[in-house]
């Protein structure tokens, strides 16, 4: 396949998990900002928030303080922020444009509609519909970008592309929010088990559609650790970090050249890692310190990944 083919695809697919992962952080903020907080409480996980997205600095440049209309305004609408939501899914339509004869005519009517809607949204919309419908509607528009490339794609390496574009990204977004979240709610955490407590864990796990997983799972209290487990280890979870590598790894075997050897063997290593994890192990040596390094890894397949398929950045 040509390197410029696979970059559209790769990207296309990238750029609609990203903007279905910044819904899903923005939606569980919106509805967790409806409890009883202080100020303090609603700034922090706000700015949680943005650093999730490793957007924190760029936002205070724009805005003087942290507030959930601002946060909204800049994560869905900010023509100028490329991580927002308006951003994301015109750059998904762009890279699938691109390669129009690559996809289906379904996954492209798909994309092209999910644009087209976007850019009638604006912030008034959001503010009289509300912004948990909005929200929704994103994610159901990423569902069914997903259902309709794996139903009517050919399985080749199109497909592939696209599949490494969509597991990368996720896997890089659970790990960004389990990193924050922890850090954030963990100290709050003075009798686990309690009611705050709950909500709080509950919400985290929301945002990565984990909460019926996890009471399936564990059917009982929602512990930390626990949750961590869920979301690093279990491979049987669709958003799990496991999972985001195990697919990783599959789709590079399926596209492999002559110069992935290293990427594919990168990505085997930390799949195998996480396959093979212990919750106990990383909770005692540190969890954060651990996700830093996780993020990394995953951030330099990405960047092999570009050096080994994609197009060059010039």
């Amino acid at each position: 396949m040509l390197s410029r083919t696979a970059d559209h695809l790769y990207w296309m697919a990238r750029y609609m998990e990203r903007a279905e992962n910044v819904a899903r952080i923005l939606d569980v903020n919106h509805r967790m900002s409806m409890m009883p907080q202080s100020a303090v409480q609603q700034e922090q996980a706000w700015g949680a928030t943005l650093r999730i997205m490793g957007l924190e600095g760029a936002f205070h440049q724009r805005y003087a303080e942290i507030s959930p209309d601002a946060v909204l305004e800049f994560m869905v609408f900010d023509q100028e922020n490329p991580s927002s939501v308006r951003n994301c899914l015109r750059a998904a339509r762009e890279n699938a444009h691109a390669v129009r004869g690559t996809l289906t005519s379904e996954l492209w009517e798909t994309t092209n509609g999910t644009w087209l809607r976007m850019r009638d949204f604006t912030p008034e919309m959001l503010a009289d519909a509300g912004a948990s419908e909005f929200f929704e509607w994103v994610k159901y528009r990423s569902h069914l970008s997903r259902g309709v490339t794996i139903g009517t794609m050919l399985q080749d390496e199109a497909l592939r592309f696209i599949r490494l574009g969509t597991f990368l990204e996720r896997a890089d977004n659970t790990a960004r929010i389990l990193d924050v979240k922890y850090q954030l709610l963990l100290p709050a955490g003075e009798v686990e088990g309690g009611a705050a407590d709950y909500y709080q864990w509950s919400a985290l796990l929301r945002s990565v559609s984990a909460f019926e997983v996890y009471r399936k799972v564990y059917r009982d209290l929602i512990t930390p650790s626990r949750v961590a487990e869920l979301l690093l280890l279990r491979v049987d979870m669709p958003r799990s970090i496991a999972r985001c590598l195990k697919e990783v790894y599959a789709n590079l075997c399926a596209v492999a050249n002559d110069q992935s050897a290293e990427t594919e063997r990168r990505a085997g290593e930390l799949e195998a890692q996480l396959r093979f994890g212990r919750i106990e192990d990383i909770v005692r040596d540190g969890l954060h310190n651990y996700v830093l390094r996780l993020l990394g890894r995953v951030q330099d397949l990405g960047s092999r990944i570009a050096d080994d398929f994609l197009v060059p950045v010039s």
